[in-house]
């Protein structure tokens, strides 16, 4: 009886770590998703543009230089005190952005759809970093998508399915629908049911789940996070500076106040 006890909890904590979304990540606990999962369980989706499915010409190489690497958790490559240039490196996808290209400083935000941290500092702290930093042209703001976990993966494939400029719009219903969608089993009705408030189909949904180009070049965007050091969601770079926690406003200010001091470079991303 103590061991059938003990099995039930420890399916309760991996159930409940998983539903999460915010940290590592776990095996896969739907036999039934579509996305397409990495070798460690981690879920992948598909991404925007969705016309074709077919693998791009000259697929993006592993990100990284294995001389300038070490050891990570994992056994994982891990780039030791990443530069600016090897944040900013250009992607096999059109980065997710606002605020101007050429503003002093630059945050890179790495969010999982179904992390309730992320959707915490949504809510509460990005209308403030918006209107004081962004709107003002002090800060350019990239965020990149690092699911965790096959609910996670399959709703990036819709959010990277929708047109760019209707992005950040429904990555702000992932986040406030959380409640609707997110659960042990993948369910994709759920997922659907979130995307179609932006005015996606059920067909243009159903095809981007098969678009294996896609599935691949976002593969690469989370092995970049993996490589520069990010371990969990929301995990941010401000110029070249990695912070694995959520942030409050104040923080990001004294933040960009010190990269605009100390004058750390910032560069374009790839459009």
């Amino acid at each position: 009886m103590m061991l059938v006890r003990s099995l039930g909890l420890a399916a309760t904590l991996v159930v409940a770590g998983w539903l999460s979304g915010c940290g590592a990540s776990f095996p896969p606990l739907s036999p039934n998703a579509t996305a397409s999962i990495s070798a460690d369980g981690s879920a992948l989706g598909a991404a925007y543009p969705t016309t074709g499915s077919e693998k791009p010409d000259g697929m993006p190489t592993p990100f990284g230089d294995p001389n300038a690497t070490a050891a990570g958790a994992g056994g994982r490559e891990v780039i030791e005190n990443p530069t600016v240039a090897d944040v900013m490196a250009p992607s096999p996808l059109p980065e997710m952005s606002w605020g101007r290209t050429d503003a002093p400083v630059t945050i890179v935000q790495y969010a999982s759809l179904t992390c309730p941290h992320c959707r915490h500092f949504h809510e509460t702290t990005y209308p403030e970093l918006k209107r004081r930093l962004i709107d003002t042209g002090r800060v350019r703001y990239i965020l990149r998508e690092f699911p965790i976990g096959k609910t996670s993966g399959n709703a990036t494939i819709a959010l990277r399915c929708a047109p760019p400029d209707k992005y950040l719009e429904l990555y702000g219903k992932f986040m406030q629908q959380q409640a609707s969608w997110v659960s042990q089993e993948v369910r994709l009705d759920a997922i659907y049911a979130v995307a179609r408030q932006v005015g996606m189909t059920r067909p243009q949904f159903d095809a981007c789940l098969q678009n294996q180009g896609m599935i691949e070049n976002l593969k690469w965007v989370k092995d970049r996070g993996r490589k520069l050091g990010i371990v969990g969601t929301p995990n941010f770079f401000i110029g070249n500076k990695l912070i694995k926690k959520e942030l409050t406003i104040t923080e990001i200010a004294d933040y960009v106040e010190q990269a605009s001091r100390s004058g750390t470079p910032t560069a374009a991303a790839s459009p």
